[in-house]
């Protein structure tokens, strides 16, 4: 597995976030695909472990995407480039295996801690579905399998998020890619504790998966 494949229909966008990639070392080498074809073609060749894909990559589109990099490369782990607020389409594409998503302006200390997060917990790709299959609204995306992210999580709050002191600390430790076991060793508490106070953060963030929550926080200014 090597480095990330940046996958956005538009030249500004794609050029801008290779050049982004390019400053973070975990994603090395950054390789870029205008389309789907130019995706599966260097999957094919050398698979990433991170792919950067447009939410609104021309037909066959995202959805349709995920599937053949799937068989390509299924341990690639997939992060959609899309605003927060088109829920159709990341409840689509989350539900087919993609880990979570960033705004397509994400910011180099963002997608550091992105990237970190999800190398150092990678999942299998989540089951496939049927493409008329819509994901059912209590259930949270399949963003992340783990255990703390079984509940579904609150819409994002209109007025500025609170963190404990305690959430805090457990959301850095989660942006230096640290596992609830690791941060509960930090931190001098039990991982069900670390649990706790992880399920608690997502909910006030509106996040579906550590890697959501960390860029929230870090977009947000709770953490650096």
């Amino acid at each position: 597995m090597a480095g990330v494949v940046v996958c956005h229909g538009s030249t500004v966008v794609r050029e801008r976030l290779v050049v982004t990639s390019i400053g973070v070392p975990t994603l090395s080498p950054v390789r870029a695909a205008a389309n789907v074809e130019e995706l599966l073609a260097h999957a094919r060749r050398n698979p990433p472990a991170i792919v950067l894909l447009d939410a609104h990559i021309p037909a066959p589109g995202a959805n349709e995407a995920i599937r053949r990099l799937r068989a390509v490369a299924p341990s690639a782990a997939v992060v959609l480039l899309a605003a927060s607020d088109d829920q159709v389409a990341l409840d689509r594409a989350l539900s087919l295996g993609a880990r979570g998503f960033l705004a397509p302006d994400v910011g180099r200390p963002e997608l550091s801690a992105v990237a970190a997060h999800v190398l150092a917990s990678p999942t299998l790709p989540a089951p496939e579905r049927q493409v008329n299959e819509v994901p059912h609204p209590s259930v949270p995306p399949l963003a992340d399998l783990a255990p703390e992210t079984v509940e579904a999580p609150a819409p994002l709050p209109s007025a500025p998020v609170v963190l404990t002191k305690r959430e805090i600390e457990v959301l850095v430790g989660m942006s230096n890619g640290r596992s609830n076991a690791q941060i509960g060793q930090e931190l001098f508490l039990s991982e069900d504790t670390v649990k706790t106070h992880a399920r608690r953060l997502f909910r006030k963030l509106g996040a579906s998966d550590r890697a959501q929550a960390v860029a929230i926080g870090l977009r947000g200014g709770l953490i650096r």
